[in-house]
């Protein structure tokens, strides 16, 4: 079906099947045709690849990695929208869906049963309010999977991507930056999107690391350590890490000298290696 971008069709689409937006799931469908080719492009799907799509809406984007990949796993928590995917997504027969919300899914399993031994890529138009729980357990989660390409908000997007010791890097820009390599492929105007929101968005292409990572004796107490710093961004990291962690000064102070690093530096301007090994010392 090639007029899913139609703004018309979709408002009677959904008035056909008495399709209510809920807020709760922050949907926002995509009537913009050039924006799902290009994140099917970006994310490198064709006839050897396999593709999990993180909400389903219409199935716009569904129907662009239905046309390449070689099948599709797409998994939406709204069931209501039944009705409008079986009639959008008729014509494939390589599109499956889950109807349950992706925080309680194992997706690492459902990757090993659908996608045996194949190539497999993540795509999402992901909601606004759930755009870090999300990447968290897409990136924690270790899947079998090449990239993350997905759409979020625009300012999400810089801090997501952002470089070591930039302005923007926070606790969530940390683990991006440990589980893959980040880059923004293209923004997206907010008029793309039915019902139009009020910010614009981008896509992001998260490249799974293989290797290359700093090796921390334990992962968790390296995140422990990192969300507590940026607990209280605007503290030096001594004064940061005491107040979240309860971590004495005297300590966080002797180990900050005994990695050569600067008593008085603040939380963003310590790389991951860094915090791997502050992390090993305090921890």
């Amino acid at each position: 079906m090639d007029n899913l971008t139609n703004l018309s069709f979709m408002k009677s689409l959904c008035a056909k099947h008495g399709f209510v937006f809920e807020k709760k799931f922050g949907q926002n469908f995509i009537i913009n045709p050039s924006v799902c080719p290009k994140i099917a492009e970006y994310a490198g799907v064709d006839e050897n690849t396999c593709a999990l799509e993180i909400g389903i809406g219409v199935g716009v984007l569904t129907t662009e990695l239905a046309k390449r990949a070689k099948k599709v796993v797409a998994v939406e928590i709204d069931d209501s929208l039944k009705p409008l995917v079986a009639e959008t997504l008729a014509e494939f027969d390589n599109v499956k869906i889950v109807w349950d919300d992706v925080l309680n899914v194992d997706l690492a399993k459902l990757i090993r049963e659908e996608f045996v031994g194949e190539r497999v890529v993540v795509c999402a138009n992901l909601p606004y309010y759930i755009t870090s729980p999300i990447i968290t357990k897409l990136l924690s989660d270790n899947l079998p999977v090449e990239n993350i390409t997905v759409m979020v908000q625009k300012e999400a997007a810089l801090r997501l991507c952002a470089d070591e010791k930039s302005r923007e890097i926070g606790a969530i820009s940390m683990a991006v930056q440990y589980y893959s390599k980040p880059k923004i492929c293209f923004n997206v105007s907010r008029g793309s999107f039915y019902p139009s929101p009020n910010v614009d968005s981008a896509v992001i292409r998260l490249d799974i690391r293989k290797d290359g990572k700093p090796t921390p004796k334990n992962e968790e107490n390296m995140f422990r350590l990192i969300r507590g710093a940026f607990g209280q961004r605007r503290k030096t990291f001594v004064n940061s890490v005491n107040a979240t962690l309860g971590i004495p000064k005297p300590d966080i102070e002797a180990a900050l000298s005994q990695i050569g690093v600067d008593v008085r530096i603040r939380p963003e301007k310590l790389t991951l290696a860094q915090y791997a090994a502050l992390s090993d010392i305090l921890m």
